[in-house]
């Protein structure tokens, strides 16, 4: 079936792990003969080239050059506490910029007149512009769900689904202050929303349940049952490697011991500490290790017993086939690669939405969770305990089933490409 060729405008920010899904979602757009442009920071010019489409930079808008950590907009590692992190996210990415969000988008609309405006979680002045300028906009959540929702655990905690009055106790309690919290960047979004002769909202994730879609980039067999509004989809997660580590030779180690592969954030998080203990705990078990590093970390700060490489990148889609566990922060996107290989993992959660991961895996026994503090002996005990008992590999290989068929589907492009009337080939569609 032919396929009507559409225009759409991605609204981009640079959040580390949400890039390369989100891209995917452009390279597979553009591939089906689609026009696409990419607004976002030069920090990703090059992965957005690798996607075929074309880009175009924030100017308005905050635009990082690169992943370093002097240029991270909010420096979360920062913060000592909740309240702070809250203050950071509305001043310096939520609601501070939301202006310069809108106004870029504003102009894009203006000279591609996209059918459809596709923002990331973070671009909250991009879903404003597009909803004043008349265009249907989707959200995109590379993620587990990210909103408050009757029968989903407080974000943030790495808590388990409420079980009893006692739970659904602290859901309500947890939920009402963190709404608080996130309610305190309203006033500036409704000031936005009035600039631009729009209705002012009664609560700020108001913003994004006016959203055509909300695309959870993820399988609902990995993240919790909830009661969620009739906007939000679960299309499967995007399992491409990221274009910085796509292409590069890669052969596994010498040597018959099991492979581990240790894979922290590609942003910065201050994880230089972690992760060295994490080396030192591979250099006390007979295991070979692989280590990559990312953008925003020197291997060479790194220093690796014998049967430790460290190296910048590596593309994990084949390190993957040869691995035996793995040992992460607990990122979305290292979370549902790894177990859609069947790899089991342990993972030590530095912040963001790594928490809530690591409770979605240990609870279905794909893995293991210990303080990003960790000893380097705690750390090469659960390693051990991966290797050496075969049910979590067994419950990341029930998780892996369902992850593969959600992300094989077809339904990311099908919601993408239904809000112009299109109907894909063999694409899923709601209802279908």
């Amino acid at each position: 079936m032919t396929v009507s060729p559409r225009t759409y405008l991605f609204a981009l920010v640079d959040g580390g792990g949400t890039v390369p899904p989100e891209l995917g979602a452009v390279r597979r757009l553009v591939e089906r003969g689609h026009d696409v442009t990419v607004l976002g920071e030069d920090s990703i010019i090059e992965d957005v080239r690798a996607s075929g489409a074309a880009f175009r930079p924030w100017v308005q808008a905050p635009n990082r050059p690169n992943r370093l950590p002097e240029h991270d907009p909010y420096k979360d590692w920062e913060c000592k506490n909740p309240f702070e992190l809250f203050s950071r996210l509305l001043d310096k990415q939520f609601v501070g910029p939301a202006p310069g969000y809108a106004a870029d988008v504003t102009a894009a609309i203006a000279d591609h007149r996209p059918d459809l405006v596709v923002c990331s979680f973070f671009a909250y002045g991009a879903m404003v512009a597009a909803e004043a300028a008349g265009i249907p906009f989707d959200v995109l959540m590379p993620n587990a769900y990210l909103l408050p929702a009757r029968g989903m655990p407080p974000l943030g905690l790495g808590v388990k689904p409420a079980a009893g009055p006692l739970g659904r106790g602290r859901d309500r309690l947890v939920t009402a202050l963190v709404t608080r919290q996130w309610n305190k960047g309203l006033p500036r979004v409704n000031a936005l929303r009035a600039s631009l002769g729009l209705d002012p909202l009664d609560s700020f994730f108001e913003q994004v349940h006016r959203a055509h879609r909300q695309l959870v980039l993820t399988s609902p067999d990995f993240d919790f049952p909830a009661e969620l509004p009739a906007t939000v989809r679960y299309v499967g997660a995007v399992l491409d490697d990221p274009a910085w580590a796509t292409g590069i030779p890669w052969t596994p180690p010498a040597g018959d011991g099991p492979l581990v592969l240790v894979a922290l954030s590609s942003t910065f998080q201050d994880q230089a500490s972690c992760l060295q203990r994490i080396v030192d705990a591979l250099g006390t078990l007979p295991v070979r290790g692989i280590v990559t590093t990312g953008p925003a970390l020197d291997p060479d700060a790194l220093r690796a017993p014998a049967n430790v490489t460290v190296v910048a990148a590596a593309p994990h889609s084949e390190v993957l086939r040869h691995t035996s566990a793995v040992v992460t922060h607990g990122g979305h996107g290292t979370v549902v690669r790894t177990l859609a290989a069947d790899v089991p993992m342990v993972i030590l959660h530095h912040g963001r939405d790594q928490a809530d991961n690591a409770t979605r895996v240990t609870t279905r026994g794909a893995g293991l969770a210990v303080k990003r503090t960790a000893t380097p002996a705690v750390i090469a005990d659960a390693v051990r305990r991966l290797l050496d008992d075969p049910a979590f590999a067994a419950g990341a290989r029930q998780l892996g089933e369902s992850i593969r068929r959600d992300a094989a589907s077809g339904a990311l492009v099908a919601e993408l490409e239904a809000v112009a009337g299109i109907v894909s080939e063999g694409a899923l569609l709601p209802g279908s």
